[in-house]
């Protein structure tokens, strides 16, 4: 219906339009000066009067609804609300006051199709008044200058030409020319250089250790960690309310506060950091050092045949343990740079404190661990399957347990009277496998006959005598007075490596018994191995029936545990500290004397005397102590009894391996190293033997 209207309507103005058109004609030709304008006019009117004397037709789609009348007066109301049909209706949070999930019934509606930030200013704020300011200036000077220009115009046209001149030249000095400023001060300058060559560098490292944290907390912990940070608050409080102080402390507190603030800045950086910076700083310091340990191989030992040395390399030295003995050294077997350090006195008329420092390769100039004790050490063992597990032994008789994970300097575990603390110096301490409720237990051996187990369960050191030596040979079982006198001292011991109840106890009276832990009422055999203490037993890493033993005696002498004889005894002329076996051979181990030498044995290579015997410290000032192979590098460590620690690489002459034949694969493994030392000790049995036979 609106389209049929519009046509009769278009219909009815056409006639109208045509005779204006016809009107206008006569009237524009009267004026000749615009002919032409009128005639293009009078064209153009007439073809528009022509389209709408056309007839309009009306063009309908084919699917249009054919509606009556009623149906378009019928008046359709539809509400237009302002809700998004996009907004999700099924949100749920939780709720912490009813402990459950619940439908969010506030939802916002508000969706944002297009945002422009515009640079309009009130008229009414700072900014736009500054803005008015500086446009009415500008126009101010523009209609000076042009006012000025007219005036100086009018003047010349009335002067003659030797006066505007002189007033021009007037008008140039009187008159200062506005300097524009340049908004862009740009300049673009052009350079062409050499191109350097590009060089591509890569290196390969491994990758860093991953470890998955998880951790639920509660509200009770958050509680707790905010009553702390409210203690810490109330004390600082405390601080600042402190009693007026006097001129000389207030001069000297500035000057505290002056050194305090310019060290803020390195008390801020967090220990591990400075330790790491502590680290590259002492690594570039002895950087040929760290380059000797890492790839120096003596080439000298190809011309000595048999010979080898020992090339030193660091040496450990705290200074507040000057005057303290090296009592003790022990590897870790995980972190394979970390050694402890036990310090001392071998001299019980000069009895003191003692020390534990834990040293790394990384950094020699200063302990990573430092537990300072009332009691000198004398013995200590790292855990094999948890390092931070460090078990001491005193010379006061007491035996404790260090946990390098807390920062405190005090033991977690320790023994007293009340809880079996040994009565005499504690002369070596072993870790062993978990007990079956997993508890970690250790053993310790004193000069007062005990051999003790100790468990560590909760909060206690539980113990449990093992057995108890005797001079007669025969272990005690009980405890009274008559049996006192036959108490032999305990100086060391060593547990099997293979077998976990079989362990050899060395005595003070020279003589070695072979015990096991499911008898403690006798021991499986004697040997008559000194004729003074025993200050070392160790058993073989890889052939079970030996073990080698050590005394000040001045003899080293190795045992097969089948024979009451040594196999092999080596007098060293001098009394002898302490003795290793290697952890690469069954047939290479080392020795220490009191007269600071070294000695190294290779039984593969000479039966008789060492392949290697160096002077690591003077003579008349140090004594050696102790002796220990890491595990894994080809370094040994050794300790003197003026508290340093010396590090050793090993040449290759030390730690022969099988050489390799073209075309056939050298057996490698304990079978081999154990073949090898049955090979050389059967040659001493051959006579034995045929007697036997």
């Amino acid at each position: 219906m609106p389209q049929k209207a519009t046509s009769q309507k278009s219909k009815q103005v056409s006639p109208k339009v045509a005779s204006q058109s016809i009107k206008t004609a006569p009237l524009k030709a009267v004026k000749p000066a615009v002919k032409k304008k009128d005639d293009e006019n009078a064209t153009d009117m007439g073809d528009v009067a022509d389209e709408w004397m056309q007839g309009k037709t009306l063009l309908k789609p084919p699917d249009q609804l054919q509606l009556s009348e009623a149906e378009l007066k019928e008046e359709l109301t539809r509400v237009l609300t302002a809700n998004n049909p996009h907004a999700p209706q099924n949100i749920v949070r939780y709720s912490f006051k009813e402990r459950c999930y619940k439908p969010i019934s506030n939802v916002d509606q508000l969706a944002i199709h297009f945002s422009l930030d515009g640079n309009m200013l009130h008229k009414d704020s700072d900014e736009a008044r500054r803005q008015k300011a500086r446009t009415s200036i500008a126009e101010e000077y523009v209609a000076d200058s042009t006012a000025v220009d007219g005036s100086e115009d009018g003047r010349k046209e009335n002067l003659g030409p030797d006066e505007e001149k002189e007033s021009e030249d007037k008008g140039s000095r009187g008159k200062k020319e506005q300097k524009l400023t340049n908004q862009f001060n740009f300049s673009e300058r052009a350079s062409q250089t050499h191109n350097n060559p590009l060089r591509e560098k890569a290196s390969q490292t491994e990758p860093p250790p991953r470890a998955n944290f998880s951790a639920t907390t509660n509200q009770w912990e958050i509680y707790d960690y905010y009553i702390v940070e409210l203690q810490k608050q109330e004390r600082t409080k405390e601080k600042q309310k402190a009693p007026p102080v006097k001129k000389e402390d207030e001069k000297s507190k500035k000057k505290q506060s002056t050194t305090e603030s310019q060290s803020d800045d390195i008390t801020k950086v967090s220990p591990k950091v400075v330790q790491i910076l502590e680290r590259m700083v002492n690594q570039n310091r002895f950087d040929d050092i760290a380059q000797d340990f890492k790839y120096f191989e003596d080439a000298s030992d190809e011309f000595r045949e048999q010979e080898g040395t020992l090339l030193p390399l660091w040496k450990f030295q705290y200074e507040k343990a000057k005057k303290l003995a090296v009592t003790a050294l022990c590897w870790s077997q995980v972190y394979k740079d970390l050694f402890a350090v036990g310090h001392g006195s071998y001299d019980f008329t000069k009895q003191g404190h003692g020390m534990l420092l834990f040293y790394s390769l990384k950094n020699s100039t200063y302990p990573e661990f430092i537990f300072k004790t009332d009691s000198g050490i004398m013995c200590l063992d790292i855990h094999v399957g948890h390092p931070h597990l460090v078990a001491v032994g005193f010379y006061d008789g007491s035996v404790a347990v260090y946990n390098m994970k807390e920062m405190g300097s005090q033991p977690i575990h320790k023994s007293t009277a009340m809880t079996g603390k040994h009565t005499d110096p504690v002369w070596q301490v072993k870790w062993q496998k978990d007990d079956m409720d997993n508890h970690p237990n250790f053993f310790s051996v004193s000069s007062d006959g005990r051999v003790t187990s100790w468990t560590l369960v909760k909060n206690e050191l539980m113990y449990m005598d093992v057995i108890k030596l005797s001079v007669d040979g025969v272990a005690l079982e009980g405890q009274g007075d008559d049996q006192l006198p036959t108490m032999a001292c305990g100086t060391s011991f060593d547990f099997h490596k293979q077998i976990d109840y079989l362990y050899i106890v060395g005595t003070a009276e020279g003589k070695i018994h072979k015990c096991s832990k499911a008898y403690s009422s006798q021991f499986l055999e004697t040997y008559n191995a000194h004729n003074m203490a025993v200050d070392a037993v160790r058993w073989n890493h890889f052939h079970p029936k030996v073990f080698i033993s050590c005394s000040a005696d001045w003899t080293v002498k190795i045992w097969d545990q089948t024979i009451n004889t040594p196999m092999f005894t080596f007098d060293l002329n001098a009394p002898v500290g302490d003795v290793a076996w290697a952890p690469y051979s069954s047939t290479v181990f080392a020795a220490v004397t009191t007269d600071g030498k070294v000695h190294v044995f290779d039984l593969n290579v000479n039966k008789y005397k060492a392949i290697c015997e160096q002077l690591v410290v003077a003579k008349k000032k140090n004594k050696l102590t102790h002796v220990e192979f890491n595990p894994v590098h080809p370094i040994i460590i050794v300790g003197d009894d003026r508290g340093y620690v010396t590090c050793l690489k090993v040449s290759p002459n030390l730690r022969k391996m099988p050489k390799e034949k073209k075309g056939q694969d050298v057996p490698k493994g304990p079978e081999v190293e154990v073949a090898k030392m049955e090979k050389i000790l059967s040659l001493l049995r051959e006579p034995t033997s045929a007697v036997k036979k």
